[in-house]
């Protein structure tokens, strides 16, 4: 079930946690009305704090590219897995210790801030940390993989299985990640969401008493607030559609679900469940019949999306498969943000 905000987000919480790809851009260009949506939203005293998985990017790099999107940013106001995972290290080890690097100038600057000392996988060290870095030599995989297996503590900097790229969805960190743990018998600590350590350093370095989580993807962003206990705000801007939407299990679900960061702005009913099984949400009603989900009435998109999520959840767990939504057909609102 969506929970309900009798005020706008952006008043009910006092920091935004926004992933990027895919809630502010997709890729190089800024997603439609993302600046002005933010900057309404620092408008109206909420902080905004960029996170990433990626962490590849030093945030100065981040922030300079938000700049030229048009959205407020500022170096301090980004978050990366590599500084997450540079304060994983850091509560370890003793300051000045030599960490192995397997990654990119992102994750040796996270090192080098929190005050430890990257170095070459040959080389004597206290723990080894890897990250993406699409100019790894196969050789320095290997050597690691040995590492790791004889003891050596490791941090991974997230699990993303894929990442968009120019020539298509590639390969993310993550695969790696899987490869050196099946070689080695070790399971990485990781950073990325997820994992809990990147909005734990979100909220140390922002601040903020009530975070909220925003994001597009279910398995990281939303499953990452949950992970935390912290309330998420599901936009349809970037990878989740329809499909996916329907097929989430109970640890994937958020809190509230808007078409894009407008969400922001605006109060949240919670979609009304109906002693019949059908699911009202303003104009809208939604139920499943045969398997089939069906959708009657009218009203905003957004109250169309959140019928459907509830009365869909509402099938799966009680029959443990997905609705069907292929019948739908032109009952989906024309303009839906997820654009599929």
């Amino acid at each position: 079930m969506l929970g309900s905000s009798g005020a706008p987000l952006q008043e009910s919480y006092d920091l935004a946690m926004l992933d990027l790809d895919g809630v502010v851009y997709v890729g190089g260009e800024a997603v439609p009305g993302a600046p002005a949506h933010l900057a309404a939203a620092r408008a109206a005293g909420m902080r905004l704090a960029y996170i990433t998985n990626n962490a590849a990017r030093p945030p100065g790099t981040v922030a300079e590219h938000l700049q030229e999107l048009g959205v407020p940013a500022e170096p301090d106001d980004v978050v990366t897995s590599a500084q997450a995972a540079a304060r994983v290290l850091a509560d370890r080890l003793a300051p000045g210790a030599a960490v192995v690097l397997l990654g990119a100038d992102g994750l040796r600057e996270a090192l080098l801030e929190v005050g430890l000392v990257p170095v070459g996988v040959e080389d004597e060290a206290a723990a080894v940390v890897t990250g993406y870095a699409p100019e790894a030599l196969w050789r320095d995989i290997m050597r690691v993989a040995v590492r790791i297996r004889d003891g050596l503590f490791w941090v991974a900097s997230n699990t993303d299985l894929s990442f968009p790229t120019p020539f298509g969805v590639a390969p993310g960190h993550g695969v790696l990640v899987e490869t050196l743990e099946r070689f080695s018998g070790v399971r990485a600590v990781v950073a990325g969401k997820p994992a809990r350590p990147l909005l734990d350093e979100t909220v140390r370095r922002v601040g903020g008493r009530r975070p909220l989580m925003v994001g597009d993807r279910l398995d990281t962003d939303i499953a990452g607030g949950r992970v935390c206990g912290v309330d998420t705000l599901l936009v349809l801007t970037g990878v989740t559609g329809l499909e996916e939407l329907l097929a989430a299990p109970p640890q994937w679900r958020p809190t509230y679900l808007a078409p894009d960061l407008g969400g922001l702005a605006t109060a949240h009913a919670a979609p009304e469940r109906l002693r019949d099984g059908r699911v009202r949400a303003g104009g809208w009603t939604a139920r499943v019949e045969g398997g089939a989900l069906v959708v009657t009435g009218d009203g905003r998109p957004e109250e169309w999306w959140r019928a459907v999520a509830v009365a869909g959840w509402a099938h799966l767990d009680a029959h443990g498969i997905a609705a069907d939504a292929s019948g739908l057909g032109q009952a989906v609102p024309p303009d839906r943000a997820a654009g599929r």
